[in-house]
């Protein structure tokens, strides 16, 4: 059973809480996510590096292009150790196109200024480039200006005092450098992109085949908890495969350690089984023998009640002697009925009229117990199942017989008959005290017993129900049961004949 990825991340569940993420989606993000951190911090690197570097260079070229605008010719000569002769910021001679140079009074006026134009001539700065330029401290070394005509890299000089003018600007275009950062940020993300989109189709691979063992383990997991093991002879027949079961991987660590666990369960379960059927073939061997000498009994009991004289006290001992061997018959009878149940040993399956059924057995029981009120709600047409009729007779009366046994007088019991999404259904529902909520659970358990507060009569050996459920189960059907102070219900369903809708007729018809 494999467990697809839900690679839009968490998902709700019913209950409005979010779903956590499987492992193989965690792993794939978690890889993609270091790797993007990768990316993102050689693009950083490379492009801090890269601009330092080309500023740098671009700072190198800020001395010589302002020598170039000192010196006419393009250079200064040979032996003049002034860094000026002359000053001419219409000096193009040398200078590549986009350099700008300005002279300063020490008012900061601007005295000339020009700029190299792709053609080689010059055209002076305008007046709000000059007033940026203006503030340019040569003691600050070179630094950064946007202009009206891009972004400059400029230093300033002063000059002699025998020149015109107290300080030159010159500065030179950075656009070669951002053209060059801008295509290093598009490489470095493209190839970060391409490299990711890669990374997380082949990590989807590797990683989908690398737990493919740990889905094997959870479909072995989720087959064995799907398994009846509460009863009877259970044998689980799932194993880890021996591929996902090999030591030395964690996975394969774990699947051999679930292999092991499973033959484990698979001896506690077969021991526990074989302990179950000796101790019920004990109590079917005791029940069996037990019923002769129990006969014989009750048998001495009457002939010495029917015919020999004995005093007040011992007619009153013999006759509870006869009370109890009647009770401990019927406990034998009762566990010789669990002990066929079990080896299946059962009457015949026929088709069952449900509908005669409910009317004699509630009859039956309203003879039985008078004193309480007796209803009937059953359809208007006859309900079949394919049962053992004598099964299903015992069912109804056992639940008739115990709602009348455990609910006080005047209590109001309720026999409906009803045909619903393709089943009979049976409930017998009485108006008594209610069932303990803490004996709900264990309410089909054999010898189970509940509190006094249900309890009208004593005598009750714990079996009755447990052969209900046994019954019902053995003929396909299921068995519930509901309660609450003043209404508790028990629903029994069958198997139809032949399924169908069936009208009701209004509840509340009382038996004549």
């Amino acid at each position: 059973m494999t467990h697809p990825d839900r690679a839009d991340g968490a998902r709700r569940q019913p209950g409005g809480g979010r779903r956590p993420l499987h492992l193989r989606t965690k792993l794939i993000l978690a890889t993609l996510a270091l790797l993007t951190a990768i990316c993102v911090a050689i693009g950083v690197f490379s492009h801090v590096a890269m601009s330092s570097y080309l500023t740098a260079q671009l700072d190198e070229a800020l001395s010589p292009a302002a020598g170039r605008a000192g010196f006419p010719g393009g250079r200064p000569p040979g032996g003049d150790d002034r860094p000026f002769r002359d000053v001419d910021p219409e000096n193009a001679a040398g200078q590549r196109p986009g350099t700008l140079n300005a002279v300063f009074d020490g008012d900061g006026e601007a005295q000339s200024s020009a700029l190299v134009q792709d053609d080689g001539s010059t055209e002076p700065l305008t007046g709000a480039d000059l007033e940026l330029l203006a503030g340019v401290d040569p003691a600050r070394g070179p630094e950064e200006l946007a202009l009206s005509t891009g972004r400059y890299r400029v230093d300033a000089a002063e000059l002699p005092a025998d020149l015109d003018g107290d300080v030159l600007v010159t500065g030179l275009s950075t656009a070669e450098r951002d053209s060059t950062l801008v295509s290093l940020d598009v490489t470095v993300a493209g190839l970060s992109l391409a490299g990711l989109v890669l990374t997380g189709l082949a990590g989807t691979v590797i990683i989908r085949r690398s737990l493919r063992p740990l889905e094997e383990l959870s479909a072995v997991a989720t087959s064995v908890s799907q398994l009846p093991l509460s009863s009877g002879e259970v044998v689980i027949p799932v194993r880890v495969p021996p591929a996902a079961a090999q030591p030395g991987t964690e996975v394969g660590t774990v699947g051999l350690a679930l292999n092991e666990m499973i033959d484990h369960v698979t001896s506690a379960l077969r021991e526990r089984h074989a302990s179950e059927m000796k101790v019920r073939q004990f109590v079917a061997d005791a029940s069996h023998e037990l019923r002769t000498p129990l006969t014989s009994i009750r048998g001495y009991t009457e002939l010495i009640l029917m015919s020999e004289t004995v005093s007040p006290s011992g007619r009153s001992a013999l006759e509870r002697v006869d009370s109890e061997s009647k009770r401990m018959s019927s406990l034998v009878e009762d566990l010789l009925l669990l002990a066929r149940l079990d080896e299946g040993q059962r009457g015949e399956v026929s088709d069952v009229d449900l509908t005669e059924l409910v009317i004699e057995t509630t009859s039956d029981a309203q003879v039985s117990a008078p004193d309480h009120a007796w209803n009937l709600d059953l359809p208007d047409e006859p309900v079949e199942v394919r049962a053992v009729e004598a099964e299903i007779r015992q069912v109804l009366i056992n639940l008739l017989s115990n709602a009348a046994k455990h609910t006080p007088s005047g209590t109001v019991v309720s026999t409906a008959l009803a045909v619903e999404e393709g089943k009979a259904s049976i409930s017998v529902t009485d108006s008594g005290p209610g069932i303990d909520p803490a004996f709900l659970g264990t309410i089909f358990t054999r010898f189970s017993r509940g509190d006094a507060a249900r309890s009208a009569h004593a005598g009750s050996t714990g079996l009755g129900l447990a052969i209900v459920q046994a019954l019902v189960e053995a003929n396909g059907g299921d068995i519930s049961v509901t309660s609450e102070p003043g209404r508790t219900q028990f629903r029994v369903e069958l198997p139809l004949v032949q399924p169908g809708l069936q009208r009701h007729q209004e509840p509340g018809q009382e038996l004549p």
